[in-house]
């Protein structure tokens, strides 16, 4: 049985990432810490790994859908909670490292698990999102950005570097974007981020949702098997070697053939009717 202690932190939890998920398989999650603009605490985090590990595991989910309330997407680390840490008795006069290693840590493992994640998640971007905040609309597969919105790497500026951030961010736009980027700590207006691969579209406010659900909606009605077979295997297959990329992705599609729904939709594209999903 849960403790009054951690029944507090379970409600606390659910508020932090609101989860409502739709007919159609469309899990819709919102950051909702809007008086921290959202930034990422170890409880915003620990929910948040909590979602994605729970939609994972779940059947009926085919889309994440990655949203915020508020007027700022994600603003990242929260400098303030750091800022304790340097001079927490409790840390040993370590100046915070230990906290540090874990809070990044923690971020690292949560950013690394998007590309793993077997369901496409896509970034519904209303406004502006830094730092770390940025690094987590990079790690999303796709994302889509309201004219309003920015996003920047602004460590620069208070003489912490984003590397963190980067790393995402590095592998999302070509080098000298996303050094540009790093280097100034200029915001990227939404129509920029459009260009550089950032985000796939900047659209006007009132039509965000709206173009969010349509890619959403598409991808749902594909089989989730096969989408997950392809989807964790891109990104594996983009950090190794061209021989050995093939070599893996060889194999992807060797399991992904013998899989149920690859037979199914192959006779029905032969056959010309609607293929018959069974998501296995």
């Amino acid at each position: 049985a849960m403790s009054d202690g951690d029944r507090a932190m379970q409600l606390r939890a659910d508020q932090l990432v609101l989860r409502e998920c739709d007919d159609n398989g469309i899990l819709r999650l919102t950051l909702n810490d809007p008086k921290t603009r959202n930034s990422l605490s170890e409880g915003m985090m620990d929910a948040l790994a909590a979602a994605l590990a729970d939609a994972g595991d779940d059947a009926a989910v085919r889309v994440i859908v990655l949203a915020a309330n508020g007027p700022v997407f994600c603003a990242g680390h929260n400098l303030k909670e750091m800022t304790t840490a340097r001079t927490d008795p409790q840390n040993g006069g370590d100046r915070g490292q230990a906290y540090f290693t874990r809070v990044m840590g923690q971020c690292s493992r949560l950013m690394a698990s998007f590309s793993a994640h077997p369901k496409p998640i896509i970034a519904e971007v209303a406004a502006t999102a830094t730092a770390a905040g940025c690094q987590l609309v990079a790690s999303c597969d796709l994302a889509v950005a309201s004219e309003e919105a920015s996003f920047a790497t602004p460590g620069v500026h208070i003489g912490l570097f984003c590397s963190t951030p980067m790393v995402a961010l590095s592998r999302k736009v070509a080098a000298k974007h996303a050094m540009e980027m790093l280097l100034t700590g200029d915001p990227c207006p939404a129509a920029r981020a459009a260009e550089i691969g950032l985000v796939n579209y900047c659209v006007p406010a009132d039509q965000l949702t709206g173009k969010v659900m349509e890619m959403a909606q598409k991808i749902a009605s594909k089989s989730t098997a096969t989408v997950g077979f392809g989807k964790p295997a891109f990104y594996r297959q983009l950090e190794r070697p061209l021989v050995e990329a093939y070599e893996f992705a060889a194999e992807v599609m060797v399991t992904n053939m013998l899989a149920r729904d690859a037979e199914e939709g192959i006779a029905a594209f032969i056959e010309k009717r609607h293929p018959n999903w069974t998501d296995s």
